[in-house]
């Protein structure tokens, strides 16, 4: 008995070193990421990449129990690689209260870096310095509301079409020859070719669409941005000061108070407090990322909270390594294509 219980430990202690430095596990609980990442593949998110973040709290292992009070400071040892535009990275959900490392988990993709400026203009990413903005193109996977116009209003989809495309989603207008799909730009391109199809354009969400009871507000707040048409906003980077003015204030408030720790209030419209002191600048201690959903239209991201500090990062989405379909008959069945695939 003896012996079972120190090979039972002995693995556990082998499965958390591996877990904390090398390698964990994540579930993708929600569409955001489609069709990149599924509802229900589970991933390994490398910790090598980036390097391993050192626990900020004292938790039982395997369980969410942590001693109260006990926070260490945030340590990541050197990595092998720095985080680039386009990954895919799992992180601490920066909104959550509390400690840092026992947030909730989000994955999302890396668009904007440290000190660029980024904006969407009609859907389409643009990022790089003021003046110089270059376009970042929608990767085959990620998929889109499109607007498509039919020369006729009689005219249907097929279902076996669509479900060759890989479109589920298909929604109606008040224009009855007029309909929007949620689709990758491969599955737009091949709509656009049937002959009774008149026009595929991006479909762009109007102001109006974005306000309302229960909808979230996007990210600073009082900008009248939508998901599709969002800033310029600059991404605050290590060792970059900005100047804090009524139009800085409101997107950098959160990360200087919060994030950084400091004690940071507006005394008067254009006028700041840090630590005390009146001051009209601030210098950024950590790196600062822009990230967004594949799924652009059914994702909340940093166009709704704001930016991801570089403490909250937990790693890369590297491979899936299994993926259940619980929507495949009646108590669901794994997607066996979908084993070992790399994530992209």
């Amino acid at each position: 008995m003896r012996q079972w219980v120190e090979a039972v430990a002995l693995a556990l202690l082998i499965m958390l070193f591996l877990r904390t430095f090398f390698v964990d596990q994540f579930r993708i609980p929600s569409p955001s990421m489609e069709k990149s990442l599924l509802v229900g593949d589970y991933l390994f998110v490398s910790k090598v990449h980036y390097g391993p973040r050192l626990p900020m709290s004292l938790c039982v292992p395997y369980t969410q129990w942590c001693l109260p009070g006990a926070v260490f400071p945030y340590v990541r040892l050197p990595g092998v690689d720095d985080v680039d535009r386009y990954d895919e990275i799992v992180f601490n959900y920066p909104p959550d209260e509390g400690t840092i490392d026992q947030k909730v988990h989000y994955i999302k993709r890396v668009m904007g870096l440290p000190g660029e400026t980024l904006e969407v203009r009609d859907k389409v990413v643009y990022t790089g310095t003021q003046g110089n903005l270059k376009r970042q193109e929608l990767l085959p996977t990620m998929q889109q509301l499109w607007t498509v116009e039919k020369s006729e209003p009689g005219y249907r989809f097929s279902q076996q079409q669509l479900e060759e495309l890989g479109v589920e989603t298909v929604l109606p207008t008040p224009e009855p020859a007029v309909v929007r799909v949620q689709a990758t730009p491969k599955a737009a391109e091949a709509i656009r070719s049937w002959s009774w199809v008149e026009s595929v354009k991006p479909s762009i969400a109007e102001r109006d669409e974005e306000r309302g009871v229960g909808r979230p507000q996007l990210f600073p707040g009082g900008r009248g941005y939508t998901r599709d048409n969002y800033g310029p906003v600059t991404i605050p980077k290590k060792g970059v000061t900005v100047k804090l003015t009524e139009e800085t204030w409101p997107a950098y408030r959160r990360v200087i108070d919060v994030y950084e720790g400091r004690a940071a209030r507006e005394i008067r419209p254009g006028r700041y407090e840090i630590d005390g002191e009146v001051t009209g600048t601030y210098t950024f201690r950590e790196d600062y990322y822009f990230v967004m959903g594949d799924n652009r239209d059914d994702s909340q991201d940093s166009r709704f909270w704001g930016f991801v500090p570089m403490d909250h990062i937990v790693g890369k989405a590297v491979m899936v390594y299994f993926s259940w379909n619980d929507e495949a008959g009646w108590m669901g069945f794994p997607r066996f294509g979908r084993m070992f695939e790399g994530a992209e």
